[in-house]
C-alpha cells in the first residue's frame, strides 16, 4: 500500500495524545485522553507509568480506527514527550518500581542544595547547558534508588532501566528490545555531556547512579526500531523532547529562529545552530532536534506553570468549566483592576531558578471579581514569556521582532494579543497549532524518506494569525512594573523559609 500518514504519538504532562498527519502537515486524525495527576504530599506530582503507556496505546489505536486507516499506510512513528519526567523499571518484568517522578516535582530541592554546597553548579552547567535544579531527571533518579526498597540493590546488579518518557514507551513498543532515547531527552537529565554527546561519568558518580540503568543515546531522526503492536511492523523512526519536536515543527531550523509553547508549562527556544551559548541570564543550553550526529543547539527559557494555571482555575478553583471559557472571561472586563498572580506552584524557573518560590496573587480589593482573577492568572503566560523574551534578547544579542507560538493556550486570541502588547512584538500563530505533535512526524517522516528534506517541509508552514501591539509604551511599563513587584513578592515567601 502506498504510505499515507505518519503517526505521531504526542506524550504530555496531563494528556496522551495520537495524531496522523498526512504529506503536507495537515491532521487526518487526532485523539487525546487526560489522565490521572498523582500528589502524594505538597510540591511532589507523580504519573502512573502504566496508566500512560495504555492512555497512549489507546489514543494510538483510536486515532488509526477513526479513519479506518491500515497500519501499511503508516510509514512511520513518531514519539514526543513531556521532558525530565523520570520512569525506572525492572529489566525483567518491565514493570516500573514506583510511579513517574513527574517534571514539575520539588521532592529532590534539598539534594540540589547539598549539590550546590559540594561546588557541583559549575560542572553541571558547563558539561550539561543546565542549571541546578530538582526540575531535571538526575536527582531523580538518585531519589528512586534512596528510597525505593530494593531499588539500590537492584541497579547495581543490573537489573533496573531508566528512562525519560520516550524511552518507556520505547522499550514498550519493541517488547524490551530497545532500550534508547534521543539526544534532546538526554540533554534534560543533567547526566549527559551535550559537547561530548556520552552519559557523564563525574555526574553519575555523584549521584552513584550505575550506567547500566541508561538508554543508549540516538539522532532524533532515525529508526529506533520496529513496533508490531497495531498488527504489522512500523518503524520507530523519531523521537524528541517536546519542546525541541515543537521547535522543529515550527521550521525553526537555522540559527536565530524563536518558538514559545503554551502548553502545561511555557517554553520558549532559539536555535543557535552549532553554537552552544552558556548562558548568564538563567536560560538553558540544550540539544535542538536535528536528523544526524552532527547536532544543533538551542537556548531555552522554562515557565514550569503557563496552560497549567488555566487547569488550576478549572479542576481545583472551579471558576470554569472548560479551559476554552477563560478567553471569554478575560475579555469581560478591561483589565485585571489591579490583581497580579505569580503560578510560581512548583517554583520558578527561567530566569529566576528559585525552586522555593510558592504561588501568590497581590492586589486584591473589595472590588475584585472572578472576570478578574481569571484575567489576571491568563495574563501571567504573557508576563512569563516576556520575562523569558527579554533575558533571550541580551543573551543571545539578537533583535527579536516576531515570534511562532503553539500549545494549547496559543488558541486563546486574548492571551496572543495580550502577549503581543506586553513584549511589544509580532505573535505569528501557525494553522497547525499542534507543531509539538507534528515536529515529532517530520523527525520520523525524514528518516524513511517520507518527506525527501526540510525544504519539502518548510512548504507545509502557513500563517493562520497574527497579532500586533496595540497599547501605549507608557501603559506597558507600568504594567511589566507591577508584575516586577508582585514576582519580588513570591521570591520573598521562598526567601522568608529561613526566617524565625
Amino acid at each position: 500500500m502506498d504510505k499515507k500518514y505518519v503517526l505521531s504519538m504526542d506524550q504530555g504532562t496531563t494528556s496522551s495524545r495520537a495524531v496522523l498527519f498526512d504529506k503536507y502537515g495537515n491532521i487526518v486524525s487526532m485523539v487525546q485522553k487526560e489522565f490521572r495527576q498523582i500528589f502524594p504530599q505538597p510540591g511532589w506530582v507523580e504519573h502512573d507509568p502504566m496508566e500512560i503507556w495504555s492512555t497512549q496505546m489507546g489514543v494510538a489505536m483510536e486515532a488509526i480506527q477513526k479513519i479506518d486507516a491500515h497500519t501499511d499506510e503508516i510509514a512511520a512513528i513518531g514519539i514526543t514527550n513531556q521532558r525530565e519526567t523520570t520512569v525506572i523499571w525492572d529489566a525483567d518484568s518491565g514493570r516500573p518500581i514506583c510511579n513517574a517522578i513527574v517534571w514539575q516535582c520539588r521532592r529532590t530541592a534539598d539534594m540540589i542544595e547539598k549539590m550546590k554546597a559540594d561546588g557541583m553548579a559549575d560542572l553541571v552547567k558547563h558539561r550539561t547547558g543546565l542549571v541546578l535544579d530538582a526540575y531535571f531527571s538526575g536527582s531523580k533518579i538518585a531519589w528512586i534508588l534512596q528510597n525505593v526498597a530494593g531499588a539500590r540493590e537492584k541497579a547495581d546488579a543490573g537489573k533496573l532501566r531508566f528512562g525519560t518518557v520516550d524511552s518507556w514507551l520505547i522499550w514498550n513498543l519493541t517488547d524490551g528490545k530497545v532500550h534508547a532515547t534521543d539526544y534532546t531527552n538526554a540533554s534534560r537529565t543533567m547526566l549527559f555531556d551535550i559537547h561530548r554527546l556520552c552519559w557523564d561519568k563525574d555526574i553519575l558518580d555523584y549521584f552513584n547512579i550505575p550506567e547500566s540503568m541508561l538508554p543508549e543515546v540516538h539522532p532524533s531522526s532515525c529508526v529506533y526500531g520496529y513496533t508490531d503492536k497495531f498488527g504489522g511492523n512500523i518503524a520507530i523512526a523519531g523521537a524528541a523532547g517536546d519542546q525541541q519536536a515543537a521547535l522543529f515543527g515550527q521550521c525553526g531550523f537555522c540559527a536565530g529562529d524563536v518558538k514559545s509553547t503554551y502548553g502545561t508549562g511555557g517554553f520558549m527556544l532559539m536555535n543557535t545552530g552549532a553554537d552552544a551559548i552558556c548562558s548568564q541570564k538563567g536560560l538553558l543550553t540544550t540539544i535542538a532536534a536535528g536528523e544526524h550526529d552532527k547536532v544543533q543547539y538551542a537556548l531555552e527559557g522554562s515557565v514550569f506553570v503557563a496552560g497549567a494555571a488555566i487547569q488550576w482555575l478549572r479542576d481545583e478553583m472551579r471558576m470554569i468549566r472548560t479551559s476554552p471559557q477563560s478567553e471569554e472571561y478575560c475579555m469581560s472586563v478591561p483589565d485585571t483592576n489591579g490583581v497580579y498572580i505569580v503560578p510560581a506552584f512548583s517554583g520558578m524557573g527561567a530566569p529566576y531558578w528559585n525552586q522555593y518560590a510558592r504561588g501568590t496573587v497581590v492586589g486584591l480589593t473589595r472590588g475584585v471579581s472572578k472576570d478578574h482573577f481569571i484575567r489576571a492568572a491568563v495574563e501571567s503566560l504573557a508576563y512569563q514569556t516576556n520575562d523569558l523574551i527579554s533575558a533571550m534578547k541580551e543573551e543571545a544579542g539578537l533583535d527579536i521582532s516576531s515570534i511562532k507560538v503553539d500549545g494549547g493556550a496559543s488558541a486563546n486570541n486574548f492571551l496572543m494579543q495580550f502577549q503581543s502588547d506586553i513584549s511589544d512584538l509580532k505573535i505569528e500563530r501557525p494553522s497547525c497549532v499542534e507543531t509539538t505533535a507534528l515536529g515529532a512526524a517530520y523527525l520520523a517522516g525524514l528518516a524513511v524518506s517520507y518527506w525527501a528534506d526540510k525544504d519539502e517541509i518548510k512548504k507545509n508552514w502557513q500563517m493562520q494569525k497574527e497579532f500586533l501591539p496595540k497599547i501605549e509604551p507608557e501603559n506597558r511599563k507600568k504594567l511589566l512594573k507591577g508584575w516586577h513587584r508582585a514576582v519580588k513578592c513570591a521570591l520573598c515567601w521562598a526567601n522568608g523559609e529561613n526566617d524565625d
